[in-house]
């Protein structure tokens, strides 16, 4: 038996950003695509139709929405699995990884905008490519919520939010290396800091009736029927006043501060791992071999 790399790299070699990531299939980047823009519509849904607010938010549908996440992890893995893009290495990799984010995320819990689980998902996803991401954030997050007992109406919107971070960081371009590799992920993690706090207000926004802050009253509800642009300036400034200066400025701080202090040195532990576990690699089996080894094409 002998190890071919991936064929993507024509002298055999793979760089040290592309090393050892479980590649994403045809299949498996349908699902995550499909999964993606269904995602979207579930949070900009009242942005496009009237909707009544009420003081139970997404508290009835909540199940629903968890629901439907659930086979979408399962069939993002077993698309992997069956096409050869993830295999038992990657699972119990997958494993560890959302048991160190759950162990963490209790270090912050969100307080003043410190979330110790963001940089996680940014250096897994980097390392171990947009699939892998993508469950890393749905189970990282659900794992913190079993051990926090967080678990309430916001988990399915805060698993999506992030298993787009983690996706979105395995997209990142892959050339990218050395001091520009840390720059680009920090400037990375600063965005998904505030996206995901712009994302997490819209999913209650619309649900809260009579919101006040200062003089703006009135400014800042959402109105049902009134045009989309309309609701979403209204929007914008309710973000700009509850958690922009806040909440996300915070998680940005500890994003950059978590990237740049530990970022290298797990990056480089991290694709160690990966290198050993030879994500990137397809066993090829010689009839009369009686001991493996490894070659490269």
């Amino acid at each position: 038996m002998h190890l071919m790399s991936d064929p993507s790299d024509p002298a055999g070699h793979a760089t040290p950003s592309t090393r050892g990531g479980v590649r994403v299939t045809t299949r498996s980047a349908l699902v995550l695509t499909l999964a993606s823009i269904a995602g979207l519509l579930m949070f900009l849904w009242p942005l496009l139709v009237a909707v009544e607010p009420q003081s139970r938010q997404h508290g009835p549908d909540a199940p629903f929405v968890f629901l439907g996440i659930l086979p979408i992890i399962i069939a993002v893995v077993l698309a992997e699995l069956t096409e050869g893009g993830m295999d038992a290495k990657a699972l119990a990799m997958l494993a560890v990884l959302s048991a160190i984010n759950a162990a963490l995320r209790p270090l912050g819990a969100g307080t003043a905008g410190i979330e110790t689980v963001f940089f996680m998902l940014v250096l897994g996803g980097r390392v171990f490519g947009p699939g892998f991401g993508f469950v890393l954030g749905c189970t990282s997050l659900f794992a913190s919520a079993l051990l926090t007992a967080g678990v309430g109406p916001w988990l399915p919107f805060q698993m999506l939010c992030s298993a787009w971070i983690g996706m979105g960081a395995g997209l990142l371009p892959r050339r990218v290396t050395g001091r520009r590799e840390i720059a680009m992920l920090v400037a990375y993690g600063i965005a998904v800091a505030y996206l995901f706090g712009f994302l997490m207000n819209l999913w209650f926004w619309p649900f809260v009736a009579g919101v006040e802050v200062g003089h703006h009253e009135g400014s800042i509800s959402y109105v049902p029927g009134a045009p989309l642009l309309e609701n979403l300036h209204r929007f914008v400034v309710f973000t700009l006043l509850t958690s922009t200066f806040g909440w996300d400025t915070g998680r940005a701080i500890t994003n950059t501060l978590a990237l740049l202090v530990v970022g290298p040195a797990l990056l480089a532990t991290l694709r160690r791992a990966a290198t050993k576990a030879a994500f990137d690699e397809t066993p090829v089996f010689d009839e009369g071999r009686r001991t493996p080894h490894t070659e490269s094409s």
